[in-house]
């Protein structure tokens, strides 16, 4: 039996897989919408990355990392923390 049939065929035995895997995929998820919301955020309001910063109680860098896609920097929290700060100055529309 070839090593790509007897893999094919070991795929269809092996029960699905479940546990950290699959959370880090559902934690990647959360933090990729809330990085989007965030961008958004940062880009209807009126204050510069260092104000968000100094507002949020986080470095400018991570704003900064956010704002170049570098999800890996950030946690959950400090996203989290983000979006309060910035939800409270978006101008209503």
């Amino acid at each position: 039996m070839s090593t790509a049939r007897s893999y094919a065929n070991a795929e269809l035995t092996d029960p699905p897989r479940s546990g950290p895997d699959e959370l880090d995929v559902r934690e990647l998820e959360k933090r990729t919408r809330l990085m989007r919301i965030i961008i958004r955020l940062i880009a209807v309001s009126d204050l510069g990355s260092r104000e968000i910063a100094r507002r949020a109680g986080l470095p400018v860098q991570k704003v900064s990392d956010i704002l170049a896609g570098r999800l890996e920097h950030l946690n959950v929290d400090e996203l989290y923390v983000l979006r309060r700060t910035l939800e409270t100055e978006a101008p209503l529309h």
